[in-house]
């Protein structure tokens, strides 16, 4: 099933997405709902951000060809991490799709994306073991990690270089049932791919996040994991459109424009 948060008519709504079609939810995804009788076509809908996470989860270098990218730029030895190491992001810096990446008026050109597939969590949960962890899990939706990598280099945290506005588009939608096995993370700019890669190729994978997450953390509807991004970006400019697609869920796509 694919949920979308919409607006048409002046209301935002949770809607499903059928045929092409957004059917209209009296209620949420996360508790009780039914069908509306309102419905309108994709195309016509204003699509928001399809939820904002209570705490927003983020995992750095998972994958081993961006460990082994970021280790050459700094002319060190790949450290491979031998247990799952989790950060935050700031609620902030999230976007919907077809919405403007602003570029700070301070930036440097050194402005790259990473295309991440998003865990979206669908209930309370705590102390998970490998074998229930899974339990948890709502669906999936795309982030786009925006980075300053020159801020990224010369601050001691990520403050501005990951969490800047803007710099956290997420979506289209919510999406169910997909096949993580199969699926594909494929980015473009300005439509010539520039990056492709196994969604499922990481170093730790959805489960040993989760189970160390919840030794610690109680994890809530509607909180969302990021989990890494494979290869390095081109230095992007205002102008540039990126488009970040998972086969399976769909396709995120983000103008990016300098700061007036």
């Amino acid at each position: 099933m694919r949920w979308l948060k919409f607006t048409a008519d002046g209301k935002t709504s949770w809607g499903i997405v059928e045929q092409e079609r957004v059917i209209a939810i009296i209620g949420d995804p996360f508790g009780e709902w039914e069908r509306s009788p309102r419905t309108y076509p994709l195309a016509d809908v204003k699509i928001e951000l399809p939820l904002v996470p209570r705490t927003f989860y983020c995992v750095g270098l998972n994958y081993l060809k961006h460990l082994k990218e970021a280790a050459d730029k700094a002319g060190t030895v790949p450290n491979i991490p031998d247990r799952p190491e989790i950060g935050y992001r700031a609620q902030n810096a999230l976007i919907a799709h077809d919405e403007d990446v602003i570029i700070p008026r301070t930036a440097t050109e050194k402005i790259h994306y990473e295309g991440e597939l998003v865990v979206v969590i669908g209930k309370k949960v705590k102390h998970l073991s490998e074998t229930d962890a899974m339990s948890c899990v709502f669906g999936y939706t795309i982030g786009n990690d925006v980075s300053e990598r020159t801020w990224q280099k010369a601050d001691r945290g990520l403050w501005r270089a990951k969490n800047a506005d803007t710099f956290k588009p997420m979506g289209p939608w919510i999406e169910t049932d997909v096949d993580l096995d199969k699926m594909e993370t494929i980015v473009k700019v300005n439509g010539k791919q520039t990056g492709r890669f196994h969604t499922k190729d990481m170093i730790f994978g959805i489960v040993p996040f989760i189970v160390e997450l919840t030794k610690y953390f109680t994890l809530w509807p509607g909180d969302v994991i990021w989990m890494g991004t494979d290869g390095a970006s081109p230095d992007l400019k205002a102008g540039d459109v990126v488009e970040i697609e998972l086969t399976g869920i769909g396709t995120l796509r983000n103008r990016f424009v300098a700061e007036a």
